[in-house]
């Protein structure tokens, strides 16, 4: 099984990396996987079927069947698939199958934690500028608001929740549940949402148990916590990822998924001192990706960076709760410790503007995080280190949202037109949706659409884009089409005499009168089957068709160079 080890701890080691290099496109893909990147006879494997996929637990349970194969988990929200243990040849077979958009290998995550100095981020965050004022100042709690810890678990007991901390979900299979028995996770959901060392402390937060006692998990266990909080979450929520590894195309699309319906993402970026556009779920374009600083605003050593960053957090030396007892705390650093600072502040945020959408989010952390303090931040990072004071004071929550520009360009063959809206833009955000109305009661979607009209005429053609805050814009076109033919064969020759240009026109299967068009305009209206354009001295081109007179039945379209 390969290895991966996650971002979960103090100085953690990536041991090696994965073989996915991409973020998935919207049909789920990635690199083909093959019998020589697996390591044992009997592999653990994550089945990612394509978009439209029904009976997902049917279509799994055949599968493995016919393949010899053991289900560890069913996923049908955050992607549609399942993970499975089956014989290294039997690989290809599941690849074959025609539901199966791609087949990766499972991996195995781990965490480190070391014993440090006591806290300061929270002193940090809520002020532009050292040195620390001693004291944290906040104008929110996130009453309300749901914060999803996927980690180790939680110590549910602990004096530092107050009972706000639940059960959600776990897959790991120990008979603990959602119990802490590392101290990872209780350490990071302290840090997020308790009452002593947390920064939103009045937050609700549910345990997703999917790394074990050594802090250890695999992919397909990871996305099952993903699968579960996309479809059991309940908003305004936020979900902290302190963990990674190599690069996953299913944990990508299935965090990506997860934003897509509703739930904000920190992740952290990963403790290599390396691009974290190498790692996931670090690389997913719509998480909040978190790199860790130290007391005195420094890139910590460990802390990855580059543009798939979104800001800096206090990540080293960070105190909060543990899962030895009730009342127990630990001092540790990573960028873990970085990442649920900001889930913290997205929650704050929330809680004043509870609708407010992912990317809303971001932008409100973006945009009022404290700039230029970071040094060494690294090679392409963002200089943006995390500032709480802004949120639940009226000033700086989540601005309003910018609709989208639609735009497009269309081109026609008698009928048919093509439709291209990929030139449509949206300045705070991505769009999601392309609708089409082709003005004759049909309808299409998509960024590139074709349609065919059933006759000839002008239409009116409008195509509404939607973006992630479900905003919508608008744009529409004048579009005029003509029948093919209409048992009327036009033919064209042109003629030069002293210099005059002329186009000869003749044709056969009009109806009495004909009009006669040039480059789509009406030239002439003749009772006979020829027609002679006189086309002075200049050069180019022109494109001829006639038609039966006051119709829409029209000789095929002939155009002539001169």
């Amino acid at each position: 099984m390969r290895r991966l080890l996650c971002f979960a701890g103090a100085l953690a080691v990536l041991a090696s990396t994965a073989c996915r290099d991409s973020a998935p496109p919207s049909e789920p893909t990635a690199p083909d996987l093959s019998p020589q990147d697996v390591s044992s006879a009997r592999e653990s494997f994550i089945v990612v079927f394509r978009h439209g996929t029904g009976d997902v637990p049917g279509l799994a349970a055949r599968l493995a069947a016919q393949h010899g194969g053991e289900i560890s988990h069913v996923y049908q929200h955050a992607i549609r698939g399942f993970a499975v243990r089956v014989p290294v040849q039997a690989l290809a077979g599941l690849q074959r199958n025609p539901n199966v958009a791609y087949v990766e290998a499972d991996q195995v995550f781990t965490i480190v934690g070391t014993q440090t100095n006591p806290t300061w981020g929270l002193d940090r965050i809520d002020q532009r500028n050292l040195p620390l004022s001693a004291t944290y100042t906040y104008n929110a709690d996130a009453s309300g608001v749901r914060v999803y810890i996927l980690d180790t678990g939680i110590r549910l007991g602990h004096q530092e929740f107050g009972g706000r901390a639940i059960s959600g979900f776990t897959s790991i299979n120990d008979g603990r549940g959602t119990d802490d028995c590392n101290g990872h996770g209780t350490h990071v959901a302290g840090t997020v949402g308790g009452s002593v060392y947390g920064v939103a402390k009045q937050a609700s937060l549910v345990a997703v148990r999917v790394l074990n006692c050594q802090g250890s998990g695999t992919t397909s266990g990871v996305i099952a916590g993903i699968d579960w909080v996309t479809a059991n979450h309940v908003k305004p929520a936020v979900a902290n990822m302190s963990l990674g590894g190599g690069a996953s195309s299913a944990l990508d699309a299935a965090v990506s998924n997860s934003i897509g319906a509703g739930v904000t993402y920190a992740v952290a970026a990963g403790n290599s001192s390396a691009n974290a556009c190498n790692y996931s779920p670090a690389r997913v374009g719509t998480a909040i990706t978190i790199g860790a600083t130290t007391s005195s605003d420094a890139r910590a050593s460990y802390s990855n960076y580059g543009s798939c960053l979104d800001l800096f957090a206090p990540g080293s030396s960070i105190t909060s709760a543990w899962s030895t007892s009730n009342t127990a705390t630990n001092t540790i650093s990573g960028t873990s410790m970085a990442s649920p600072h900001v889930a913290g502040v997205a929650a704050l945020v929330l809680q004043g503007s509870p609708a407010a959408t992912p990317s809303a989010v971001t932008q409100a952390l973006a945009s009022n995080a404290t700039t230029g303090k970071v040094t060494n931040a690294g090679s392409g990072s963002p200089n943006l280190l995390l500032y709480s004071a802004f949120a639940g004071s009226g000033g700086g929550n989540p601005p309003a949202n910018v609709s989208p520009t639609a735009s497009f360009t269309f081109g026609c063959t008698d009928l048919v037109c093509s439709f291209n809206g990929t030139g449509s833009s949206d300045s705070d955000g991505t769009i999601t949706s392309y609708a089409w109305n082709f003005g004759d009661g049909a309808s299409g979607t998509g960024a590139t659409v074709t349609h065919s009209y059933a006759a000839g005429g002008t239409y009116s053609v409008t195509l509404t884009v939607t973006d992630d805050d479900n905003a919508t814009g608008s744009n529409s076109h004048s579009v005029s089409v003509t029948a093919p033919g209409g048992g009327i064969s036009l033919a064209v020759s042109m003629s030069k005499v002293r210099g005059v240009n002329s186009a000869n026109l003749s044709w056969t299967g009009a109806g009495g009168s004909a009009d006669v068009y040039r480059d789509n305009a009406t030239i002439a209206t003749v009772s006979g089957a020829t027609y002679t354009d006189n086309l002075g001295r200049s050069n180019g081109t022109r494109t001829y068709r006639v038609c039966n007179a006051g119709t829409s039945t029209c000789s095929n379209s002939v155009t002539v160079s001169f």
